[in-house]
């Protein structure tokens, strides 16, 4: 949110210098990113000048330009070819000499001496949205002929320099979001601080009716979602262009002016933090408002033009016929201010946070006034408020209060009712405050003190407070006020003995792998845990049935929780493969989320909710790329399952006693399972699907594996790391070449040949596989290598012929398996 400097001190007394009041509201919990000076006018209108059209002849090469000579007030006059039909001798004019720079938007650029049409041009006769100060361009700017030839632009428009503050408001901070908000917590600040500081709220005590005859009534038919709503008619204002003043405050703080009415409102809302609506009178049929919802699937055109459809849970804002404003969220197209306007009837209301946030949610609209009410308002600052616009009004616009104020406001809010302890202040802040500035602090933050006793405070917290409900809140405020940096660090440094918990033994792993994959080439992602539940449509591994979803999504693409890393993984390999970044390898560690019905137990809200940790992996592109030395190299998914089981090895997992069998399944065109003996699976690898990478926009092959992290700590939770000597005797092998149907894999053949032998079988490799001409239908060859070792002597033909001829039995008889 911009701050305006000088529109700060019109509230609040005080000679800091703006990076001072930027310390001290980062310092109270008003976090400044920066401080900008500005001007009214962007640019400054540097470099412009007043100057007198000397002579004004036509262009000799040219049927719509002219050639003039300008005196700008010193040297020479300056000869300028100007193209403005209305340019001719004789006229006061603002004049860009060379080395002007001038802005359009956000472009810029300079005024240099240049030929046009072969005439020599030094500088520039400038238009009104030239330089900014309004948006004609029929022609150059004719002043008065008043105007002194050599008056600086920037003194003859008084340009006048601000400094914008860019305060960041927290959530709960909504008694902040206005210039009064921020001046008031200053002065708190400066109070206690011992610096002379004076906070005066605009005066409405001018406020009177002028004309007392009946005007537009208020009904309002939903309480639960309008608490209060006011509202007051005033005729025969005369809509225009603001005044100077006010188009400047704005301006500072980037704002657009549109006319007299729209900028009070806006002036308002971030005068004092309360929005405001101003409707046409003429358009508030039978002469009544009613806040009321409207049916499912009632039509509204808003304010930008857009039709949308209403639900029943939508309050809108409504005449005898019609609807004309969505409450607190966006204006309609036809009930708004225009310049045909005579009577506004102007509103200022407390709408239900939760209504505002879920309406503006619903719609993907966020504005000014939305913010601010979803935040929760003060309502009993409405008809304050409303007296201060409608002065406003009448100085501006003119025109007469008429009626009386209408306010609906069927239940008073109280101030909220907190107790606070001294001592509780104390332990918490970690220091002993005195009594006094406790109190000092309170009364400055406009906390009233109910009643006082030697052990704490009875408090009445004022409503615009929305966050401060309980004790600790308060406590917190105290401390903002008090100075974080003037709590001490205590001399005595208190400790306990601690010992390693699985989540620390959890996060060293993660860190050991998270530089084993970078060691490799890989770079680390962090996606949202919040994705599309579009993508799971269709899906039977990762149902939409399972996905948990959120009530009040930010947007259609953030509105449930994640069941897998993949698509948060796929979004960014889209993005790098956009940007011509396509040979890929990622990895991320992350938490994914299920609901399954099946599970759900009497009397337990969670039982249907799992929540799992795990590690994604994603191979995509060239492994060699572009390299003097070697060949561009696809990559593979037996790259991808060489980097799964160097993870596993890495982890200290038996990987001997893990199965990796075929897998079928939506996400993969081809994928393998990694189990456990105990039939856990622990993860999956595998290519993704095409129809997937299609709908990413991904044209190539994506490799994939993904492992559940809390399965994987369970799983060596109770390994240890044993040592042992090389041994001195040497490993002999053995190879068989076996004929085999092709169902069979070779992690069967790896489990069945380690249930042969436990003891000197130590290693299998599967280094051939055979598919083709020679072999009978159905079948593949498989060439293994067997390696057996005894660490206390050397093996005699015997053992191994021994060993070798109950594997191969056991492939036979188990897969049918026949030497080749």
């Amino acid at each position: 949110m911009n701050i305006s400097y000088n529109w700060l001190k019109e509230y609040l007394d005080f000679d800091l210098q703006p990076e001072e009041v930027a310390a001290a509201l980062t310092s109270i919990g008003l976090e400044t990113g920066g401080v900008e000076e500005v001007q009214t006018i962007k640019g400054g209108l540097e470099g412009l000048v007043i100057g007198e059209v000397l002579t004004c002849e036509e262009h000799p090469n040219s049927d719509h330009l002219h050639v003039t000579t300008v005196n700008v007030g010193q040297g020479d006059p300056l000869q300028i070819v100007c193209g403005a039909p209305n340019v001719a001798a004789g006229q006061k004019v603002v004049v860009a000499v060379n080395g002007t720079k001038l802005y359009d938007g956000e472009e810029s650029f300079t005024i240099k001496r240049s030929k046009i049409r072969g005439i020599e041009s030094n500088g520039m006769i400038c238009a009104e949205d030239e330089i900014g100060i309004g948006t004609d361009h029929a022609g150059i700017i004719v002043l008065p002929e008043a105007a002194v030839v050599g008056t600086l632009a920037k003194d003859y428009y008084n340009v006048k320099s601000d400094y914008v503050l860019e305060v960041d408001i927290t959530p709960n901070r909504v008694d902040a979001t206005s210039h009064y908000g921020v001046a008031r917590d200053l002065a708190a600040y400066l109070k206690q601080n011992k610096v002379k500081a004076t906070l005066t709220r605009p005066s409405v005590e001018a406020f009177k009716i002028d004309d007392p005859s009946p005007a537009i009534e208020v009904v309002v038919e939903n309480t639960e979602a309008c608490p209060r709503y006011s509202g007051i008619t005033i005729k025969g204002v005369t809509v225009k262009e603001s005044p100077e003043w006010l188009q400047n405050r704005l301006n500072v703080i980037g704002l657009r002016p549109i006319n007299n009415i729209v900028d009070i409102t806006n002036y308002i809302l971030h005068e004092l933090g309360q929005p405001l609506h101003a409707f046409d009178a003429a358009k508030v049929a039978g002469g009544k408002v009613v806040v009321k919802t409207q049916p499912e699937g009632t039509s509204f055109v808003t304010l930008d033009g857009v039709t949308r459809t209403l639900t029943d849970r939508d309050l809108m804002i409504c005449n005898a016929s019609e609807a004309m404003c969505i409450g607190g969220v966006f204006g309609g197209l036809d009930s708004g201010v225009t310049e045909a306007t005579t009577d506004v009837f102007l509103e200022s209301a407390y709408f239900h946070p939760t209504w505002i946030r879920k309406t503006a949610r619903r719609f993907g609209l966020n504005t000014d006034a939305s913010f601010r009410f979803e935040r929760g308002l003060d309502p009993n600052n409405t008809l304050y408020v409303l007296k201060r616009a409608a002065l406003l009004i009448k100085e501006i616009a003119g025109g007469t209060i008429c009626g009386q104020i209408q306010d609906v406001y069927p239940e008073v809010v109280k101030p909220y009712s907190v107790s606070v302890t001294y001592n509780k202040i104390n332990t918490l802040i970690g220091k002993e405050i005195p009594a006094e500035t406790v109190k000092s602090i309170l009364e400055s933050l406009e906390m009233e003190i109910v009643s006082e006793t030697a052990e704490g405070l009875q408090l009445n917290v004022p409503v615009y407070r929305v966050d401060v409900q309980r004790d600790v809140d308060v406590i917190e405020d105290i401390l903002r006020i008090y100075g974080y940096n003037n709590v001490d660090f205590s001399d005595s440094v208190k400790s306990n003995l601690s010992y390693k918990t699985p989540t620390d033994r959890s996060y060293e792993l993660q860190q050991l792998i998270s530089e084993q994959l970078c060691g490799s080439g890989f770079n680390e992602i962090m996606n949202n845990s919040l994705t599309r539940a579009g993508y799971y449509e269709g899906l039977s591994t990762y149902p939409a049935s399972h996905a948990v979803m959120l009530m009040n999504p930010l947007s259609a693409d953030l509105n449930c929780m994640r069941q897998t890393l993949l698509f948060g993984g796929l979004e960014s390999i889209a993005h790098n493969r956009n940007r011509k970044n396509g040979d890929i390898k990622f990895f991320e560690f992350g938490n994914c989320y299920d609901y399954d019905t099946d599970k759900i137990k009497e009397n337990e809200t969670l039982s249907a909710f799992t929540e799992e940790f795990r590690l994604g992996l994603w191979v995509s592109g060239n492994k060699v790329s572009n390299n003097w030395a070697h060949a561009d190299e696809k990559a593979t998914v037996y790259e991808l399952k060489a980097y799964v089981e160097n993870i596993l090895v890495r982890l200290g997992v038996n990987t001997g006693k893990l199965v990796f069998g075929n897998l079928t399944n939506d996400i993969y065109s081809a994928a393998l399972s990694i189990t456990t003996g105990a039939g856990r699976q622990l993860g999956t690898l595998g290519v993704v699907n095409k129809k997937l990478c299609k709908g990413m926009d991904i044209d190539g092959e994506v490799y994939y594996a993904e492992l559940s992290w809390t399965l994987l700590m369970k799983e060596i939770k109770k390994s240890k790391v044993t040592y042992s000597e090389i041994s001195k005797f040497p490993a002999v092998k053995r190879d068989l070449a076996l004929l085999l149907n092709k169902s069979v894999q070779f992690a069967e053949i790896q489990k069945i040949a380690f249930d042969s032998d436990r003891k000197l079988l130590k290693k299998v490799e599967l280094f051939d596989v055979y598919e083709g001409k020679n072999l009978l239908p159905g079948k593949k060859s498989y060439a293994v290598s067997f390696y057996l070792q005894d660490e206390e002597k050397t093996l005699t033909d015997k053992q191994i012929d021994a060993i070798m001829k109950k594997i191969q039995t056991n492939l036979e008889q188990k897969l049918e398996a026949q030497l080749r």
